[in-house]
């Protein structure tokens, strides 16, 4: 049931962050794309049917498993100087499956650590680009093949991971899918300054996602209400983001320009 709702939130993260697009820019469709649209959903139905300590320690694994999300999209990133649209998606998920290789083994120190200090690292080893102001005219059939992508990938990842070992089937559905499918129709289409934004934009949005997964697992572990520990992380997850993009625009808009 858990995996048929996250086949179903999979697109529809990806048709809210194409809107977004169209209205706020690619900075904030990839903010968007970062938060934990179709995780926290997915929390939210295992905290019904299971109890708090099993849900804070899969929140746990998940929070380890961030440092590969974010070798994928700084990958991405520097790969899009150099190579052609379908070959950054490619090289972006080799980087995932290598960071996550080494990131799920039994003696990786620290994990938690490292999953909310990466996209910190990601954001300040990423390039940088001039904040693009305003809306960006996505027509209906690209977001239409967008959403489709997503779609067809989400299910292939999801198939595999019903099927392969554990600690695969972990890092599959771990595997960023909008970090993904969104910067390879930007990339080509709108060009690197526009990817770039969208991918310190989902960067950003993992602060949040981070944020989530650290009130989450704390909270479920120190208080009985699972409901409050669930809202409180929800809370948490927007306002890192918010603050986190805030800071970063101010920021941006000191660079000097090109």
């Amino acid at each position: 049931m858990l995996l048929l709702l996250k086949l179903a939130l999979v697109p529809a993260s990806i048709l809210l962050a194409s809107l977004a697009a169209r209205r706020f820019g690619h900075a904030i469709s990839g903010v968007l794309s970062g938060l934990p649209l179709i995780a926290a959903p997915v929390v939210g139905g295992l905290l019904i049917d299971h109890e708090s300590a099993q849900v804070a320690a899969i929140g746990s694994a998940t929070l380890a498993s961030v440092p590969a999300a974010i070798a994928h999209i700084v990958a991405f990133s520097w790969l899009s100087r150099h190579l052609p649209w379908w070959g950054c998606p490619a090289g972006a998920a080799l980087s995932f499956a290598a960071v996550g290789w080494i990131v799920t083994a039994p003696a990786w120190p620290a994990p938690t650590l490292a999953g909310v200090a990466a996209p910190f690292i990601a954001l300040a080893i990423m390039p940088r680009v001039q904040p693009l102001a305003g809306g960006v005219p996505v027509p209906r059939g690209e977001i239409a093949m967008r959403v489709a992508a997503a779609a067809t990938l989400a299910a292939i990842i999801l198939l595999g991971a019903d099927t392969l070992p554990a600690r695969v089937s972990g890092l599959l559905l771990a595997f960023p899918i909008t970090g993904s499918i969104l910067p390879s129709f930007t990339l080509p289409v709108y060009g690197r300054p526009a990817a770039i934004s969208l991918l310190r934009g989902f960067a950003n949005g993992l602060i949040g996602f981070t944020a989530f997964f650290l009130a989450l697992t704390t909270l479920l572990v120190r208080y009985e209400s699972k409901a409050a520990a669930f809202f409180t992380a929800l809370a948490a997850a927007v306002v890192a983001a918010w603050l986190v993009h805030r800071l970063r625009g101010a920021a941006a808009r000191r660079l000097p320009r090109a």
